[in-house]
């Protein structure tokens, strides 16, 4: 039997509230209905009081869980869309974020945002909201592209004494399957080589993970090209050493991310590999993003406004002719 990644994510929240009794998890809608998305389906029951419904509200969930963080809680919130917790931003990156710096107590809580696109989502449940985030200090921002990091990420995020941003992308939920949860034990912090090669670099994060894999297998049966896919896992913190010693072999970069390109993850890391592995290079570091452009609802739209296998495969084709 095959485990999903939505799968992962409960498992994962029902082992940290069965290990942990300071853990409870937060959100609209999440208790007897199980949340937007079912994550949190069966939970209630299996521990009363512990699985709470919000106020529609992220500014007074992200405050509550601040409060219970402080309190030596550990509290799990699910927003029912990343866009959403645009609306808790304060409470996330003044308050959350800082408050060690400032005070010494750490706010040891994990915001569960439900990110990336869909067909037919639009603008408004669509985006990808993780540099946003990681422009912040004190905030850890993670983004889990397989089963086991689904699981293992988001065990690690709420065992860690600092605010840490989950960004599960909704596209994976019941897409990505595997035979188990366990991973080979990488902590937050750490990038995986999942395709090794010799060519070109790609790195990526998140579902887009899969699609340059798909792309580097295409290539590989059009041209032979052998094309190296990195998965950075967290975006802060970033693994620039892996990505350097992968640049190292290929001497070619492509960084690929489905958030907006004005200063994005993939912009942060171009711009870390030139100025720290500029030798390094044979070509000029290339990037690809969704385009600048709210998210549209069109299927076909959609499809044309994020990057793909088949836009990743074009950009690392002018890449290698270079």
């Amino acid at each position: 039997m095959s485990v999903t990644y939505i799968d992962a994510i409960r498992q994962g929240m029902e082992d940290l509230l069965r290990d942990d009794p300071r853990v409870f998890l937060y959100g609209q809608d999440i208790s007897t209905f199980g949340g937007a998305f079912k994550a949190t389906k069966g939970l209630s029951e299996m521990f009363p009081g512990r699985v709470l419904d919000a106020p529609i509200s992220e500014d007074a969930m992200a405050g509550m869980a601040v409060g219970a963080a402080l309190e030596g809680m550990r509290p799990i919130v699910e927003m029912q869309f990343a866009d959403f917790s645009s609306i808790a931003f304060n409470q996330i990156v003044n308050h959350a974020a800082s408050h060690y710096f400032r005070t010494g107590v750490p706010v040891p809580l994990t915001m569960r945002l439900p990110s990336g696109g869909t067909a037919g989502s639009g603008p408004f449940h669509s985006q990808s909201m993780e540099t946003i985030y990681a422009h912040y200090p004190g905030v850890v921002v993670v983004t889990p592209a397989t089963v086991a990091d689904a699981y293992s990420m988001l065990v690690e995020s709420v065992h860690l004494d600092d605010p840490v941003v989950y960004c599960e992308h909704k596209f994976l939920y019941r897409w990505l399957k595997a035979k188990d949860f366990h991973g080979d034990g990488l902590p937050i912090g750490r990038a995986r080589i999942t395709r090794m090669g010799c060519h070109a670099t790609v790195v990526a994060y998140s579902a887009m993970v899969h699609e340059a894999v798909r792309a580097a297998e295409q290539l590989q049966k059009e041209s032979g090209w052998e094309i190296e896919v990195v998965d950075l896992r967290s975006v802060k913190p970033l693994d620039i050493d892996t990505v350097l010693a992968s640049v190292a072999r290929t001497g070619r970069l492509l960084a690929v991310g489905e958030a907006f390109p004005w200063g994005g993850v993939t912009a942060e890391v171009v711009s870390r590999v030139a100025a720290d592995g500029f030798h390094l290079l044979d070509a000029p570091p290339m990037r690809l993003n969704a385009r600048d452009t709210p998210v549209p609802y069109h299927p076909r739209l959609w499809a044309a406004h994020r990057p793909t296998s088949e836009s990743i495969c074009d950009s690392l084709k002018k890449l290698l002719a270079y």
